[in-house]
């Protein structure tokens, strides 16, 4: 389906109530992406049409992970990188809404959500966003589910971030999404976050590493 009904759209994407019966619906990751159309058009104002975000991405003036999308419904997923006029970081605000922040890196991050086995000594890391990189061995020995890894443009390893204790996390899912601590302990698949007003204990899933 390339549309869906405005009611329909996820609640996460800060689309006004009122507008066109009908709004672009992500390629893939439907309830957690955001399409490139709406990115450019509706959330960051760079476009006032789709037939405007269309020319922008036909000349090359658009990237998404570094890389030129094809369709103007190309999936930005959670904490992917767009470039348009600047970088920009899609992340969450504390209303749980998706937003999208100015950023200097060129580097994403990713939470391994699991690591499997291939042939010739490799190891395939998988990404919350579905994305993986296939790594020697003994590369791939110290990073383990819930660590967070910065990918660069071609997708290489640039740096491995372990859900360690004192380590900033922001919470991507559940109650306190959007938000972001110290962390003060972890313990197995559980991780406790000094905020600003409270501390609390939550799935180690739910916490990317900064």
């Amino acid at each position: 389906m390339a549309h869906q009904n405005r009611n329909q759209v996820n609640k996460r994407i800060p689309l006004p109530r009122k507008g066109t019966k009908y709004v672009a619906r992500a390629l893939s990751h439907h309830t957690k992406a955001v399409p490139l159309v709406i990115a450019i058009r509706d959330m960051l104002k760079l476009a006032q049409t789709s037939r405007e975000v269309n020319h922008l991405m036909k000349q090359g003036l658009l990237k998404i992970n570094g890389k030129t999308p094809k369709d103007i419904r190309e999936s930005i997923k959670l904490f992917g990188l767009l470039q348009a006029d600047k970088t920009y970081q899609l992340t969450l605000s504390p209303t749980h809404k998706f937003t999208f922040t100015e950023t200097t890196s060129k580097n994403r991050p990713i939470k391994v959500v699991n690591k499997i086995a291939r042939p010739n000594n490799k190891i395939q890391v998988n990404g919350h966003d579905g994305s993986n990189i296939l790594l020697d061995a003994t590369k791939a020995k110290d990073i383990k589910t819930n660590d967070t890894l910065l990918l660069s443009p071609d997708n290489k390893l640039s740096k491995h971030l372990p859900l360690d204790k004192a380590k900033t996390g922001f919470v991507f899912a559940g109650k306190y999404a959007g938000h972001e601590g110290k962390i003060s302990k972890v313990d197995n698949n559980k991780v406790t976050i000094a905020f600003k007003d409270k501390e609390a204990t939550l799935p180690a899933k739910q916490v990317l590493v900064r």
